[in-house]
């Protein structure tokens, strides 16, 4: 038996025991499960009365609670009922789920006393909920409850419509005006909700709106909107239309270019307001930066006084880092809000731009404060300084009754249920309710017995949550060490950095399987795969190998290889390709050389961003976990050639190749 079936074993084993110990005298274990999932199937379904006998089989087993609240989503008017639900699941995870939809049902229908005795209980909250709680004080606390719901109109997203009486109210009684109205007019066009800007638009006066017409013709043609000046730029209507328009086509166009809507937008800006014209050079410079296009930063310094979004702002850094203009990088910081502002992407970079313009006690005093944190951002700092940080990992051993302990908790036995059900969101949700209040201490306990159980992404990212202790070797743990020992040995690869690897690409989960059809520790695509053992030899391999872990192991890390061979042995190149494809990872070069730290940040892809930074650091950390030195975050990060050249030829050809 291999040690990743072991793991698997212990942990199903467990929660057989579990259900063993609760099924209903006279059903087995494995019926209960059957008549559980039945019963899911059944609320899926709508099917109340099967829904109704199922659940009356389930008495006893772990998972029960689950059947009657979903009968209680059905009759959520039964006060008595839910009350009774309440009680008998107190602090948990249904519990507070069945007084969140009880409440946005009391607030639909107005049972306002009821709602007022409830809510101050609901530990959760979402917007719909907030704006019921509000409706319900406009009885006694109108002003107030008025101007706590003013800053959720801001937003460029759909509001349930909980919070339309309370819009309706604002808009009736002044507390919105008409600038609040185009504001987010705007937003909604900024984030591509044409469809709520154009029902925005609608909450104006007929006088001081954009004609109906005029909308559709900006959906359906913006550009010429632009070009032939189809809109009244004297006007606040015509000039909201003018940017509405530009945005529609920003969206519209190809991701590659920008050049059409950017030759119709400076026809355009001849007929606005100086400032109007500024806020369109941003939204450009925006799409620009996003694009990596080489003229970003141009349209950033001609949107001028323009206010911009943070989002705005941390592409006018990546455009600026990509140019090395300090000054704009410096600049585009400032202007952040202060949260943003404090982010260590931004501290980071703001004090490289500092020392580059010469000021390099308050440069030096930004990185070194950085350099104690093990993150991304903290090693680059730690590289700048030479401080090198080893902060005190203060493992937990935790007795047999600590372990036991969890084992008691019904949010821990039902945790083991669904994944014994291979219902792994649920079995989530229940895991992150259980932790939810624990301290560092708990935290680490409760990561250990997610170890003991075989949970090694549970363990990780439990580990990784602690604030003040921490036990480094379990948040850098190394499951499955001998196969991937073996198979980074047998394509001469770093090992830190295929543990780094399959730390953030599947937590050393064996039998992860993602949306997209990735699998295994180090998430193959089955065409990968097929392609690996053909170019291994491997004439018996079969698709149901992909997830045994050393078949796994072997064939990501030669994939890896094979991509790091061809990107001239550029880490931070392989890393990128592995997750959004080589040909991308060839494409956000620059036309110059630029730091590896430069290209990290301005990958256009926030995922693929945030990936290549963890996985690099990790494979820092796991460096220091298994004892040696390794090279530096700088060092993996290395300088990228530009655009065009050999590399291209190679990595071109490699291309073709895994495309047979």
């Amino acid at each position: 038996m291999s040690k990743s079936r072991g793991w698997i074993l212990s942990m199903l084993l467990v929660a057989a025991m579990v259900a063993g110990a609760q099924a209903a005298p006279g059903t087995s274990a494995a019926q209960a499960d059957r008549d559980f999932l039945a019963a899911r199937d059944a609320f899926r379904a709508g099917d109340a009365a099967k829904l109704d006998k199922l659940a009356s089989l389930l008495d006893g087993h772990p998972l029960a609670s689950y059947a009657r609240y979903w009968q209680l989503k059905g009759h959520i008017d039964d006060a008595d009922a839910v009350r009774r639900f309440l009680a008998d699941n107190r602090d948990s995870l249904l519990a507070d789920r069945l007084r969140s939809h009880w409440l946005k049902a009391l607030g639909k229908n107005g049972a306002w006393d009821l709602f007022a005795q409830e809510y101050p209980l609901a530990q959760a909250e979402d917007t719909e909920l907030v704006c019921y709680a509000l409706q319900q004080r406009l009885i006694t606390q109108r002003t107030e409850a008025l101007a706590e719901a003013k800053p959720l109109w801001f937003t460029g997203s759909e509001t349930p419509e909980s919070c339309d009486p309370l819009f309706d109210a604002m808009l009736d009684k002044g507390g919105l005006n008409e600038r609040d109205v185009w504001a987010r007019f705007q937003l909604a066009a900024d984030a591509g909700n044409f469809t709520l800007a154009q029902r925005i638009n609608g909450k104006l006066v007929p006088q001081h709106q954009i004609p109906p017409k005029d909308l559709e013709r900006a959906n359906r043609d913006p550009e010429r909107l632009l070009s032939k000046n189809e809109f009244k730029g004297a006007t606040v209507a015509g000039r909201e239309l003018a940017l509405y328009g530009l945005q529609r086509a920003v969206s519209r166009s190809a991701r590659s270019s920008l050049d059409g809507v950017a030759d119709a937008w400076r026809k355009a800006r001849k007929q606005l307001p100086a400032g109007v014209a500024q806020t369109g050079n941003g939204v450009i410079a925006y799409a620009a930066a996003r694009r990596l296009a080489p003229d970003a930063l141009a349209w950033y310094r001609e949107a001028g006084g323009a206010r911009l979004s943070d989002n705005q702002l941390a592409w006018k850094t990546r455009a600026a880092l990509r140019e090395q203009a300090w000054d704009d990088v410096l600049n585009a910081i400032a202007a952040m809000s202060a949260t943003q502002q404090q982010d260590p992407a931004w501290r980071y970079w703001k004090a490289r731009a500092l020392g580059a313009r010469g000021h390099a006690a308050e440069a030096r005093a930004l990185l070194e404060f950085l350099a104690y944190d093990v993150s991304f951002y903290g090693l680059l700092a730690s590289d700048e300084t030479g401080i090198i940080a080893n902060p005190k990992s203060d493992p937990i051993l935790p007795t047999p009754a600590e372990l036991a302990d969890l084992d008691t908790l019904p949010s821990v036995q039902r945790m083991l249920k669904f994944y014994q059900l291979d219902l792994r969101p649920e079995a989530l949700r229940e895991w992150i309710w259980t932790i939810r209040n624990f301290d560092d201490r708990e935290r680490l306990i409760a990561a250990q017995y997610a170890l003991s159980r075989g949970l090694f992404d549970r363990a990780i990212n439990t580990a990784d949550t602690t604030i003040v202790r921490h036990d480094f070797a379990l948040r850098y743990m190394a499951p499955y060490k001998d196969a991937l020992m073996e198979a980074a040995q047998q394509t001469g690869l770093d090992e830190a950095l295929i543990f780094g690897l399959v730390r953030q690409e599947s937590r050393f989960r064996a039998d992860a399987v993602s949306s997209a059809g990735a699998v295994g520790l180090m998430q193959l695509m089955p065409p990968t795969a097929k392609w690996v053992a053909k170019q291994l030899g491997k004439t018996d391999y079969r698709p149901s190998q992909i997830g045994d872990v050393a078949t796994n192991a072997k064939f990501g890390a030669y994939y890896f290889k094979y991509w790091l061979d061809r990107f001239d042995n550029l880490s931070l190149l392989a890393i990128a390709g592995y997750n959004a494809g080589p040909g991308r990872a060839q494409a956000w070069r620059s036309t110059q050389p630029i730091e590896g730290a430069i290209y990290a940040e301005t990958i256009p892809f926030n995922e693929t961003r945030d990936y290549v930074k963890k996985v690099l650091a990790n494979a820092v950390l796991y460096s220091r976990q298994f004892g040696s030195a390794g090279p530096s975050l700088k060092q993996r990060l290395a300088v990228i050639p530009p655009r065009g050249g050999k590399l291209d030829e190679i990595a071109a050809v490699g291309q073709a190749e895994t495309e047979k």
